[in-house]
C-alpha cells in the first residue's frame, strides 16, 4: 500500500460514512447514537480493508514482491469511485516497477514485483510503499492535506556472501501510530485495528528465524512453510529476521571446478599419458 495514501483513504473513509455531523437539529441529535451504532456494529463484523504484503526468495539473485489487496463489498458501496481509483494507482506503480498487477474483481488485485538481488528488493519496496508523489499531492491537496497522517516504511536487507551460501538480515520498520483512530477534525471516531487487515510475509526455501530485540517487535506466526506477521495499526512495528539463501553463481563455479578436475583426474588416472603414446608411434614408425 502507498502508504501516503493510506490516510487519504481513511479521511475519505470517514467522509463518507458521515461519523462527523457538526451542524445536527435537535432531532437529528437523538438519532445521530443510533446512526453511529449501526455504523459501527457494521465496521466492526469483519474488516474493510485486507492488505497482505509478501516477499518470496528462491534464491540470493531472484524473488518477487507480492501483494494481495481485497476491500469488502459494503466499502465500495459508500466509496466506489475513489476506492477503484485508488486500486487503478497501485496496478500503474506497479508497472513503473516492472511488475504486473491480476485484478481478480472490481474490488481485489494482486500486484507482483520482481527482484534479482537484495538490494533491488531494498530499493523497490522502499520506491513503492514511500511515493514521491507525496510532494505533488500535497501541492495539488492544499491545506487539506496537512491533516493526513503520516505513515513511514522502511525496509533494509543486508546480505553476507559466503561463497556457496548467502546470510540475509531483513529490518522492517513501519509506522502506524497516526493510524491508531480515524478522526475528522480533530473528533475521535473508532479504531482502525478494526477496519484494517494489514499482514507482512516472508517465504525463503531454508526457512528463517525472527529476532525479536525491541519492545516494538512484532512476534511472527508460521504459516504454510512461510513468517507471517499481524501488523498492528496505531502502534510502531518493527521486523527483524535472519535468513539463509544458496548463491547460484557460488554453487555454478563449484560446479565448474569439480568438473574441470574430474577431466583432469580421469584423463590422467584411466588413460595412459599422451606423451608415451606419441613415442611409442614414433618408434614404431622408425
Amino acid at each position: 500500500m502507498n502508504y501516503v495514501n493510506l490516510g487519504k483513504f481513511f479521511r475519505k473513509l470517514s467522509k463518507q460514512y458521515k461519523f462527523f455531523l457538526p451542524n445536527l437539529s435537535a432531532k437529528n441529535k437523538l438519532r445521530k447514537p443510533i446512526f453511529l451504532l449501526v455504523l459501527l456494529t457494521s465496521l466492526l463484523l469483519t474488516g474493510c480493508v485486507q492488505y497482505d504484503v509478501g516477499v518470496d526468495f528462491d534464491n540470493s539473485n531472484h524473488g518477487q514482491l507480492v501483494q494481495h489487496i481485497k476491500l469488502a463489498d459494503r466499502l465500495t458501496s459508500f466509496s466506489g469511485d475513489y476506492v477503484y481509483e485508488w486500486l487503478t494507482s497501485i496496478e500503474r506503480r506497479a508497472r513503473k516497477l516492472e511488475g504486473n498487477a491480476k485484478r481478480i474483481s472490481p474490488e481485489e488485485v494482486i500486484v507482483t514485483i520482481p527482484f534479482s538481488n537484495g538490494q533491488e528488493l531494498q530499493t523497490k519496496f522502499n520506491e513503492f510503499f514511500n511515493s514521491r508523489a507525496r510532494q505533488t499531492n500535497d501541492t495539488e491537496a492544499g491545506t487539506e492535506n496537512s491533516e493526513f497522517p503520516k505513515v513511514e516504511s522502511n525496509l533494509l536487507l543486508t546480505q553476507n556472501n559466503f561463497i556457496l551460501v548467502v546470510r540475509n538480515q531483513l529490518i522492517y520498520d513501519l509506522d502506524l501510530r497516526s493510524l491508531s483512530l480515524i478522526a475528522n477534525k480533530g473528533n475521535v471516531l473508532t479504531d482502525t485495528g478494526s477496519i484494517l487487515d494489514l499482514k507482512f510475509a516472508l517465504k525463503t526455501p531454508w526457512g528463517a528465524k525472527s529476532i525479536q530485540r525491541t519492545e516494538t517487535s512484532v512476534p511472527p506466526e508460521k504459516q504454510s512453510g512461510q513468517l507471517v506477521w499481524q501488523l498492528q495499526p496505531g502502534e510502531l512495528n518493527h521486523i527483524e529476521v535472519v535468513f539463509w539463501l544458496p548463491s547460484p553463481l557460488g554453487i555454478g563455479a563449484l560446479l565448474i571446478v569439480l568438473f574441470v578436475w574430474g577431466g583432469f583426474y580421469l584423463r590422467y588416472t584411466f588413460m595412459p599419458d599422451p606423451k608415451l603414446q606419441l613415442a611409442s608411434k614414433s618408434a614404431v614408425a622408425e
